[in-house]
């Protein structure tokens, strides 16, 4: 009888869960290449001849690049804003000891346990009084206010370990408390950093139904809206829906590979403070 040791079962488990996750994004992308007919009629057959059509016209009607940019300036300003302020509200709520930095930091984790689901009517109908619907930078703000809690969760108990001698230091040699936490403080911080940069990064790159809510008009559409859109009107014609997906999954597959080892360190250093 056939045995395996428990290194082997591991692997092999390990196989097993990795074919089961990969395999419907390779029956996506085997039939993006392939016309209605031939997805019809025989789905699981890898084509021969590479047919980019699909592409180009998803491409095109998607305005991809347009749609990209636009995704892109959300989330680069986003995380900027999400990693950079609540680091600072972290030093504060850490160093200045006062009950009111105990309140509002128990508040904002307090507040991570409320589902976007229950206040999105009110904040559209509250944000749409003002005039600030449809319009991207609006969106940034939202993503700072919803990502902000579980960031200065993380840093408030990074920070906590950082010896308060060496901001001392700092403070005698001349430096403000400002040059003492840019040049002291948040480089000791980049393991969290790029945890929460990188958790935030695909959190708001994929994210549908916030800017589904904020952004009304073709031009403001980021990537997730616009496959959206061309999926519904190109529901029949599964070749280029297959291929719009393809090409608004690429980009978050570059980042995870190009960041998977900082993805590693940054949680493995982050559990160890």
């Amino acid at each position: 009888m056939f045995h395996l040791n428990l290194d082997e079962k591991n692997t092999f488990d390990t196989l097993i869960i990795f074919l089961l996750y990969i395999f419907p994004f390779f029956i996506v992308l085997i039939n993006s290449f392939k016309d209605r007919k031939d997805i019809l009629t025989n789905p699981l057959m890898i084509s021969t001849k590479l047919n980019l059509s699909n592409y180009i016209e998803a491409y095109t009607k998607m305005d991809y690049i347009h749609a990209f940019v636009n995704s892109l300036i959300i989330t680069v300003f986003s995380v900027i804003l999400i990693t950079v302020l609540s680091s600072m509200t972290a030093y504060i709520f850490v160093r200045r000891k006062w009950k009111f930095n105990q309140f509002m930091f128990f508040f904002m984790v307090a507040s991570m346990i409320i589902p976007f689901q229950g206040i999105m009517i009110p904040l559209v109908k509250i944000y749409g009084s003002i005039g600030m619907m449809n319009n991207k930078w609006a969106l940034i703000y939202m993503y700072l206010g919803f990502g902000a809690s579980l960031a200065v969760f993380m840093y408030h108990g990074f920070i906590k370990s950082i010896p308060v001698e060496l901001e001392e230091a700092a403070t005698i040699d001349g430096c403000s408390q400002l040059q003492t936490f840019f040049k002291i403080v948040f480089p000791l911080l980049k393991p969290t950093t790029i945890t929460i940069a990188i958790l935030d990064i695909l959190w708001i790159w994929n994210d549908f139904l916030l800017p589904y809510l904020v952004l009304m008009t073709p031009e403001q559409r980021t990537l997730p809206l616009s496959v959206f859109y061309f999926y519904g009107t190109y529901t029949i014609e599964f070749g280029p829906a297959m291929a719009a997906l393809m090409i608004a999954t690429i980009p978050v597959i570059i980042i995870y590979l190009a960041m998977q080892k900082q993805i590693i360190n940054g949680v493995l250093q982050g559990s160890i403070k």
